[in-house]
């Protein structure tokens, strides 16, 4: 076999090494975070079953998941008893509670007022992806921009037409950690691309890029429609340059 041919055949042979290690990797990763999830709710459910109840005194094999569809039960009936003027009861006796205990409270109070924004308040998750130039001019960095919300800050440092917007700037591979920033509302470029595609784009280090949604978009035209740049004062446009506010007619 000739020196062409034997490179030939280890590249194809490396070409599917990779290939397959593409499928069974973030195959084999979600299968273990799964699994691992369902043994650590066991782990902390399944020794608060009364034995007579837990399938595992019964069977020859351990049973896994069913601390976890224990703990959904749990959960869903909590909510259900909370929903009525007893459970509301219970519930403000065990806030007034913790809001007795001074390093407890503040703990307490920031992680209920996370889950309720994120499972419960829709309106008040990040909605839209940009752009800000950070951390010098000419760099850009992605951020998760808020919707557009008076408060303190903005009434102390908002500028005459411009507002502030709170964006949250992740860091890279965690988007669970970064910097919250207030930026002028006109230094802002919004992208089209979805949250979900937004946070791939952080995870991936910029290797996992979305399309481009529309050809209009890819030559920067600004798409009318809930794809497109909303309406403005709605939520922040993109920055226009120097040169095209200079080509804009004086009204």
């Amino acid at each position: 076999m000739s020196d062409g041919h034997k490179t030939s055949a280890m590249t194809r042979l490396r070409n599917y090494f990779l290939t397959g290690f593409i499928v069974c990797a973030p195959l084999a990763l979600t299968i273990y975070i799964v699994w691992s999830f369902i043994g650590w709710v066991d782990s902390w459910v399944k020794p608060y079953i009364p034995s007579s109840y837990n399938p595992d005194n019964y069977l020859s094999i351990r049973v896994p998941g069913f601390g976890l569809i224990v703990a959904l039960v749990l959960i869903t009936l909590i909510g259900f008893l909370t929903a009525n003027f007893i459970g509301r009861a219970i519930v403000g006796f065990g806030e007034r509670l913790m809001s007795g205990m001074p390093l407890v409270r503040g703990l307490y109070k920031a992680l209920k007022q996370l889950f309720e924004t994120v499972l419960s308040n829709k309106n008040e998750m990040f909605r839209t992806v940009g752009m800000v130039e950070y951390p010098r001019k000419g760099v850009w960095s992605l951020v998760f921009v808020a919707n557009e919300k008076q408060t303190e800050i903005n009434e102390k440092l908002d500028k005459e037409g411009d507002p502030l917007i709170a964006v949250f700037m992740p860091c890279t591979p965690n988007p669970t950690t970064g910097f919250l920033m207030y930026v002028p509302k006109s230094d802002i470029v919004v992208l089209d691309m979805s949250i979900e595609d937004g946070a791939k784009l952080i995870v991936s280090a910029g290797l996992v890029a979305p399309e481009v949604k529309t050809k209009a978009a890819a030559k920067g035209i600004v798409v009318e429609g809930p794809m497109g740049n909303p309406p403005v004062g709605t939520l922040p446009q993109p920055a226009l340059s120097k040169r095209t506010a200079s080509s804009l007619p004086n009204t």
